[in-house]
């Protein structure tokens, strides 16, 4: 069975419900499961140590995880053009596995959501390719194949799938960036199974 870790950090729930469209598309190719994992939130003023269960939602990660999987799709709501915090921390606490080595020649796919069409969604996506770039993964981006790339409204870029929310944080995820995070979910996990074997 090829492994995908969904890897994700949600603050307002937008990029909770974009992990779930790419589960669904990992899981639409055969002998591929997604795992559905998040990090704790933290504090700007210190560490905030959280149980390694939180009350409801996917686990939180762990290194290993990251080790046994077969691809990574990592999300991040935008912060100021960048990831947000509690996703750089945990990346920043895998030193261990980039010494082992133990995602070198693994894909990965990153997808991030914004509060304004303009607000630093392709920065935050290349923000979030840079760990993976050092970690030695392969970047997997939407061709323009995906049709739901030219559409005016909403999220998506070639760099990886998208959601504009709102400024108050209120609009849903539309049928098309749904649809992109299927497309990206199952890109990744045939490129992933592809390399596998």
């Amino acid at each position: 069975m090829t492994q995908i870790l969904i890897l994700y950090y949600s603050h307002g729930g937008s990029v909770a419900e974009m992990a779930q469209y790419f589960s669904r598309g990992v899981e639409s190719v055969e002998n591929c499961e997604g795992s559905l994992r998040t990090v704790p939130p933290i504090r700007t003023t210190s560490e905030n140590i959280k149980s390694d269960i939180p009350k409801s939602g996917p686990p939180y990660v762990t290194c290993s995880d990251l080790i046994n999987c077969d691809g990574l799709a990592l999300g991040s709501p935008t912060r100021f053009g960048n990831m947000a915090a509690p996703i750089k921390y945990f990346i920043d606490s895998t030193s261990d596995v980039w010494a082992s080595g133990g995602l070198v020649g693994k894909p990965a796919s990153v997808f991030s959501s914004t509060g304004s069409l303009h607000g630093g969604q392709e920065t935050t996506l290349l923000s979030m390719m840079l760990p993976l770039i050092h970690h030695g993964m392969l970047l997997i981006g939407l061709p323009y194949t995906e049709s739901g790339l030219f559409e005016k409204e909403g999220g998506g870029t070639p760099y990886g799938a998208t959601h504009v929310a709102g400024e108050k944080n209120d609009l849903p995820v539309t049928k098309n960036e749904k649809e992109l995070c299927f497309a990206a979910g199952k890109r990744l996990a045939e490129i992933a199974k592809k390399l596998s074997n």
